[in-house]
């Protein structure tokens, strides 16, 4: 095992019963020993929802923010050719606490007026 924490994530469209593909999504760490968040990288939910390619975190790492950009997701194109409509929640961001050495599967189920984060596996 590596003392490199890493991080990946699932964005599933429960209104659509769907993976949500095409959410931008950030990730931003926050260094334990200076105190201060920075974004580390960016991608993209693929055709079935998932986001795995970030890169392993600094064992500096003590915390990580995802951020979802829901607002253009649900004005683009749905499962029957129509965008979903405003986003209540325009954003999501998530911050966890990260242990060196283990994998961090965040997923994120959206609903129209809600949504809903775990740890997964």
């Amino acid at each position: 095992m590596t003392d490199a924490a890493t991080v990946s994530t699932h964005v599933l469209d429960t209104g659509t019963g769907h993976p949500a593909g095409g959410v931008d999504v950030e990730l931003s760490v926050h260094d334990g020993a200076v105190g201060r968040w920075s974004v580390l990288a960016a991608g993209r939910t693929d055709a079935d929802g998932r986001c795995a390619a970030f890169p392993p975190l600094s064992p500096r790492t003590d915390r990580v923010r995802l951020r979802f950009d829901v607002a253009a997701y649900r004005s683009g194109p749905v499962a029957d050719g129509e965008g979903a409509g405003p986003a209540f929640f325009p954003e999501v961001a998530v911050t966890f606490a990260v242990a060196p050495g283990e994998h961090h599967h965040v997923p994120l189920l959206l609903s129209p007026f809600g949504y809903s984060v775990y740890r997964g596996s």
